[in-house]
């Protein structure tokens, strides 16, 4: 039985978790489907015990199954206990009743999601809502009496509701921006309901925002986290940003709003504070509010600056003026005396720690690897979960102990058993020469029994975002290690435009897409080129995003670097993306302006530096990717772009998902993806294979 039929077997119950056994030793598409993706960890309110998440991929039924399980934070090698194990995944899971009971989203028997409660060891299961139409998330107040649930309400119109004679008419009637966000026609938008919770039973959900056409929280990737109760209980916070159509197709000025429970009054906390304001989370005492705030309308990836209101005078203050980087999350500390937060800084993501008094910060961890979720466990700990490009999500504890070093302690190993029987990659950080003179951050992953002695075909990684962080990340589609393991030296470079690094290296990409970054690119393989253990005539390139516009780009300029190049969800007509994407802020920030502004000095370069501009350069290779249901980047870019080189006599191939968006998210798909990914590289780059 091959490995693929093994786990395709293991996991042929959605319940079940699959048991991986490796035949070779090798780090694999397999073994990184098999692994258990570690979740969303809650601290007890005793702080003895944790809530999380694990996750396995199902391939035989081509979907994920997440239970729930609870791990002893303080016992000795204590081992994880599974308190689901149901059909169905559970999610937003917290603790309620002391710690007694757990609420939960789960499926009810028509499939919509609805909050349910248990004990909390996983029996009494009892269904606590019936929203129509299902609920998104839910949050209880601190006296556990009131709760704001997210519901849809109806948004667009169709045909149907003009002329109701023609009730099976398909069409979307369409007046303005924004009818399409991500991946889906917005025929609905989030709305908050709040309403009575008796410990077992919600009631009386109301829509705190009737008839305003406004999300909150806002989509594609709001959540609970959007909101925050006031500690008496009496008063809601939560995040919209409240435009329409263009309007909201331009601007990214969300702001706080408090809803007064008593008498649904509801006012603006954040008003003048122009950019995206969102995750408010009040302190234990009520007396402040903390929330994190960007300057600039506009600009999705401007600094995230710590902010602090005091409840009591109104007095705002941002707490990160001497701090130049971008914060990711933050939690209060206990004695609400300081913040946690977790942050990109210098090429990995570091938990730290700010004191209100005077702003000090203190980094708390200092690992080759990052950091994600904040959950206090008592007065000096913290439960957080830790990755790096070798190792999935793990549960960690963060202790601190006075003026000594804080202390680091895993709480699970749930994919060890796996990585025990694997010989996996090596990674390296190496400070590599740009042409204007500064050093840059660059990520090298080596093969599994590396020998410089011998040569290696290398694979350049283009990051997305544009402003995302080259990290210790770890992804299940562009996994850093898995292309290790396949027998590549990859070259991950932190070029301009990426934070953790201040905030002028993060924005000198804005308005300047073919600028320095590109040039940061070809210094990074150009400075590896030199090492005698890469071959130049076998390197690749790849990225996704605005990593596949890099590569449809760099085919254009390169100058015979590469052997091969892929990419996937890229842009390829500078002028067509500026039209057909949805979020127009992004455009008019990234590309400085519309291409019809003549007197537009920056938008005209960017236009004129479109990669469909120069097919004519183009001599490599090329292998494109595209999801069907991608509303950020639509799919006739990728496919323009395979025209182009089939039309140029340019080797290339393409894949087309027609059921997925920016991402690929489907089991199956994925490990289509993958297979092809390597399939056409192997094909360029390993002749030895051919």
């Amino acid at each position: 039985m091959t490995a693929t039929a093994a786990l395709l077997a293991a996991s042929a119950s959605a319940s079940e978790v699959p048991v991986f056994k490796s035949p070779d030793g090798r780090f694999s598409i397999d073994a990184l489907e098999a692994l258990g993706r570690v979740s969303s960890p809650v601290v007890s309110p005793d702080g003895k015990t944790v809530l999380f998440g694990i996750s396995y991929e199902n391939l035989a039924e081509n979907n994920a199954n997440n239970d729930l399980y609870t791990l002893s934070v303080a016992g000795k090698d204590a081992q994880p206990v599974r308190i689901t194990d149901t059909p169905k995944s559970e999610g937003g899971a917290v603790w309620y009743a002391g710690g007694s009971r757990i609420a939960f989203v789960y499926p009810d028997a028509e499939g919509q999601p609805q909050m349910w409660t248990m004990k909390a060891d996983g029996t009494d299961r009892v269904q606590a809502s019936e929203h129509p139409g299902g609920i998104a998330g839910f949050l209880l107040s601190p006296d556990e009496k009131n709760i704001v649930v997210i519901g849809n309400v109806k948004y667009s119109r169709n045909a149907g509701d003009i002329y109701p004679d023609l009730p099976k008419a398909t069409g979307r009637v369409i007046d303005d921006l924004m009818y399409k966000h991500w991946d889906e026609w917005v025929t609905e938008i989030p709305h908050p309901f709040v309403g009575k919770f008796d410990g077992s039973k919600v009631s009386g959900l109301a829509d705190i925002m009737a008839d305003e056409p406004f999300e909150a929280p806002m989509k594609p990737f709001g959540g609970v986290e959007s909101f925050a109760w006031s500690p008496d209980s009496k008063s809601l916070v939560y995040v919209s940003r409240k435009k329409t159509g263009l309007e909201y197709a331009v601007s990214t000025n969300s702001d706080l709003y408090l809803y007064d429970l008593e008498s649904g009054s509801t006012r603006n906390l954040t008003e003048g504070m122009m950019g995206y304001d969102t995750a408010p989370a009040f302190s234990p005492d009520g007396n402040y509010l903390a929330w994190l705030s960007m300057e600039h309308d506009g600009y999705e990836s401007d600094k995230n600056r710590l902010f602090i209101l005091d409840t009591r005078t109104s007095e705002k203050r941002d707490l990160t003026t001497e701090w130049d980087y971008s914060i990711d999350e933050f939690a209060w500390a206990p004695d609400g005396a300081s913040i946690y937060f977790i942050a990109p800084k210098g090429g990995v993501i570091p938990v730290f720690n700010i004191a209100l008094k005077d702003c000090a910060v203190k980094q708390l961890t200092d690992e080759v690897a990052d950091f994600t979720t904040l959950s206090p466990a008592g007065k000096n700990q913290v439960v957080t979960m830790r990755h790096s490009m070798l190792r999935p999500n793990e549960l960690m504890l963060i202790t601190l102990n006075g003026k000594k070093a804080p202390t680091v302690k895993p709480l699970t190993d749930i994919n060890g058993y796996i990585f025990a029987q694997l010989d996996m990659p090596t990674v390296e950080k190496r400070m590599v020469p740009t042409t204007d003179g500064k050093e840059m951050v660059t990520w090298v992953v080596y093969p599994p029994k590396f020998d410089a002695n011998k040569k290696y075909p290398a694979l350049l990684y283009c990051q997305g975002g544009p402003q995302s962080p080259v990290s210790q990340f770890w992804s299940y589609r562009w996994n850093l290690a898995l292309m290790g393991a396949e027998g590549y030296i990859v070259i991950a470079p932190n070029r301009r435009g990426l934070p953790g690094f201040g905030t002028e290296w993060n924005e000198q990409i804005s308005k300047d897409y073919p600028g320095q970054n590109m040039q940061d690119y070809l210094s990074a393989v150009d400075d590896m080129k030199r090492e005698s253990y890469i071959d130049p005539a076998r390197i690749g390139a790849t990225g996704a995003s605005y990593g596949g516009f890099s590569i449809y780009y760099l085919a254009g300029i390169h100058n015979h670097r590469f052997a091969a190049l892929l990419a996937h969800a890229g842009i390829f007509n500078i002028e067509t993306q500026y039209l057909e994407t949805e979020e127009m802020w992004f455009a008019n920030w990234d590309m400085g302006g519309a291409y019809w502004e003549k007197d537009n000095a920056v938008a005209q370069r960017t236009f004129a530096n479109s990669p469909h501009r120069m097919v004519d350069k183009w001599d490599t290779p090329i292998m494109i990717s595209h999801g069907e249901l991608d509303y950020r980047i639509l799919a006739s870019q990728g496919m323009a772009a395979f025209n182009a080189a089939k039309l140029r006599g340019i080797p290339a191939e393409m894949v087309i998902f027609p059921d997925e968006n920016h991402w690929i998210l489907k089991p199956q798909n994925a490990v289509l993806w993958q297979r092809l990914f390597f399939r056409w590289f192997d094909k360029w780059l390993k002749p030895e294979k051919n």
